[in-house]
């Protein structure tokens, strides 16, 4: 029996640098199973906000057919990745009284103390991408995952918020449908990666999520389970192939070969005798130079982008809540050294990040580069498992309770 279309679940990362896709669908046993995967570079984005539609498109087109080759089937939606300067986060809180029989809470209080929350005033170019509730409160006693089912008179929440430039949305999401297809949901890049890399002790001890992006570092930061801080950082993996190119008078196509087979954020890791060679302008003879010389050009980028980091965290007051440290991934994250150097920068144990949680084409998704494709899918099975347990207690509610219940 042939399998319905809207049984697999597609994520499309739409980066700066690259554009992903990936396929999966449910085994038997209830997990995923990676079957598809396109990747290609992009060409239309400029630090996670669409630039040229056409180039844009013609990306999303090309890793949606390539990964349709590969799983044998036809797509018609996906769970799209949002990334980008426009992006901002902030912590809100929202307060109900609990009527009804018995004072017992229910579902339809949790939705309105979740709207109650919802209720703040953003300014009319902006919209609310995503509610994450961290924790409720019922009569004072806080730290409550799920109050459904308790008593009380008085119903809380702390939230997260996350808002988008409508603009910058919008655009994204008209590729996805002039690419042939419907957008499913808009997924924070971040909280999709978290998703398939962090660990629930991670998350409960208190932990960073870098993404080293082309365009954009983006930071999630979680405690008690619970995301409670995000933001974006304007400094990426471009920066550090324009600084290569600049700094060896290369062009940048080779500059960016050069960061991914040779480069080294940390010098202490190289030997003082090797060499590469390096691609001259205008047609000139290529020359070859130290790698000690390349890393001195990555090192102080590196040092910049987690300093700014953790200024970003301190900011945000959670230095001392890490207690898990320090998780990056990206394709900046595959660069050799920088684990190391953020260790040092931070003083906390730091990891790069791999997408698990998935079965299938597992060799070919090893790579913090995969990370927010396979966090995207598996956030969309998660989400396929909400629905159906509402649709088996005959409960409808709005797509806001369903990021709801993924999070609590």
């Amino acid at each position: 029996m042939a399998k319905r279309r809207d049984s697999y679940i597609v994520g499309l990362d739409i980066g700066t640098r690259k554009t992903c896709a990936i396929i999966a669908e449910a085994n038997e046993a209830g997990n995923l199973d990676i079957i598809g995967i396109g990747m290609t570079e992009s060409k239309g984005l400029r630090r996670g906000i669409v630039v040229n539609l056409e180039a844009t498109i013609e990306s999303i087109r090309k890793v949606v057919e390539e990964a349709e080759l590969m799983a044998g089937v036809a797509i018609e939606s996906a769970y799209v990745g949002v990334a980008g300067n426009h992006i901002k986060g902030f912590n809100s809180r929202g307060v109900i009284a609990v009527g009804g029989r018995g004072r017992e809470i229910t579902r339809e209080d949790v939705q309105r103390v979740i709207e109650a929350a919802k209720a703040v005033a953003i300014p009319p170019d902006r919209e609310i991408l995503h509610v994450l509730p961290q924790e409720f409160i019922v009569d004072e006693q806080d730290g409550i995952h799920d109050p459904v089912g308790m008593t009380g008179t008085r119903l809380e929440v702390n939230a997260h918020i996350v808002t988008s430039s409508i603009t910058s949305t919008q655009n994204l999401i008209t590729c996805v449908n002039r690419a042939g297809m419907a957008v499913t949901d808009m997924v924070l890049e971040c909280i999709a990666g978290s998703e398939a890399i962090l660990t629930f002790d991670e998350k409960e001890l208190g932990v960073a999520l870098i993404d080293i992006g082309g365009g954009t570092t983006d930071l999630a930061i979680f405690e008690k389970g619970s995301i409670c801080y995000t933001s974006v950082i304007p400094i990426g993996g471009d920066s550090f192939t324009n600084d290569i190119s600049v700094g060896l008078r290369t062009p940048i196509p080779e500059a960016e070969k050069i960061k991914k087979k040779y480069g080294c954020a940390l010098s202490s890791m190289l030997e003082d005798e090797e060499t590469i060679e390096v691609p001259s302008m205008g047609g000139r003879k290529p020359r070859i130079m130290s790698r000690q010389i390349l890393c001195e050009i990555i090192q102080p980028r590196a040092e910049e982008t987690f300093n700014l980091v953790f200024d970003e965290i301190k900011h945000a007051g959670y230095e001392r809540s890490l207690n898990s440290g320090i998780v990056i991934t990206g394709g900046g994250a595959l660069l050799e050294g920088m684990p190391e150097i953020a260790e040092q920068i931070f003083d906390l144990p730091v990891r790069r990040g791999l997408p698990t949680g998935v079965g299938g084409l597992v060799d070919v998704i090893n790579s913090p580069i995969h990370s927010t494709a396979v966090g995207l899918v598996l956030h969309g099975h998660a989400n396929n498992h909400s629905r159906a347990r509402l649709r088996a207690s005959g409960t409808t509610f709005s797509r806001l309770t369903h990021w709801i219940r993924d999070f609590i």
